[in-house]
């Protein structure tokens, strides 16, 4: 059996704002190649946990690599060597205003690789290719765009420099269902066509049974389950059955 290479690995990870705990001994490794959904209620600490990993904010303790590096010990120029693999589609898109769609893209090519605007604008219409919107939507601006096009262009965007990782941020939430489920396929097809590690959190289980080749659920600060999309129908565990069900065990 080949031995499977750790993308991401957190270890016994805490993390408190003030007198609340938000992590509790985090255990999380995810594998290269292997797409991951965490699941949990809202304040919960999935948000938490991704901005410990791009180093967004420090663990109180505990261990984070990122391909085999203890990112604790990051300087600033190597959290921002590190960050230049990843990409991510933030919640609510968070393009900005003032640019153009292909521009918006094209920041981090334009920015800091200096590609040239030309050619930076050609892959922009690419990976809007990519995610199934035309070269024209290009020239437009992120106020003329719908919910469902702006998550394209914001999954456009996190792909634009194929990243080794990417991070999904609840990728559905405000969509209707025929498009969220529009938005998963298209996270499904971009992040194998990268041949991409992918973490993604979200409390919409449809959206976890597509995308994921594992789900693991995060509840009271630790990893409470961990298993295959098709193991959440016998999970075995009162709380995971109860999340997925969308009963209170109240």
């Amino acid at each position: 059996m080949v031995k499977r290479e750790p993308a991401i690995e957190l270890k016994n990870v805490y993390k408190s704002f003030g007198s609340k705990y938000v992590l509790r001994g985090l255990d999380l490794t995810i594998y290269k190649g292997e797409s991951v959904v965490l699941l949990g209620q809202s304040g919960m600490g999935k948000s938490v946990s991704i901005r410990l990993m791009l180093g967004l904010m420090d663990a109180d303790s505990g261990s984070i690599k990122i391909n085999g590096n203890e990112i604790t010990d990051f300087s600033e120029e190597e959290f921002y060597q590190n960050n230049r693999k990843i990409g991510m589609l933030f919640q609510n898109g968070a393009l900005f205003d003032s640019m153009t769609v292909w521009e918006n893209i094209a920041f981090s090519l334009l920015n800091v690789k200096k590609i040239n605007p030309e050619e930076a604008r050609k892959i922009a219409i690419e990976k809007l290719a990519d995610v199934g919107l035309p070269a024209k939507v290009a020239n437009m601006m992120p106020s003329e765009l719908s919910g469902g096009m702006r998550k394209r262009v914001g999954l456009a965007r996190a792909i634009a420099d194929n990243p080794e990782i990417i991070f999904f941020d609840e990728p559905t939430t405000g969509l209707d269902p025929i498009m969220s489920d529009v938005i998963n396929n298209l996270i499904v097809r971009c992040v194998k066509q990268l041949g991409a590690t992918a973490l993604t959190i979200t409390h919409d289980i449809h959206s976890a049974k597509k995308i994921a080749d594992r789900i693991v659920m995060l509840y009271d600060g630790k990893i409470i389950w961990d298993g295959k999309p098709e193991d959440l129908s016998h999970p075995n565990n009162d709380y995971v059955e109860h999340f997925v069900k969308g009963i209170s065990l109240d």
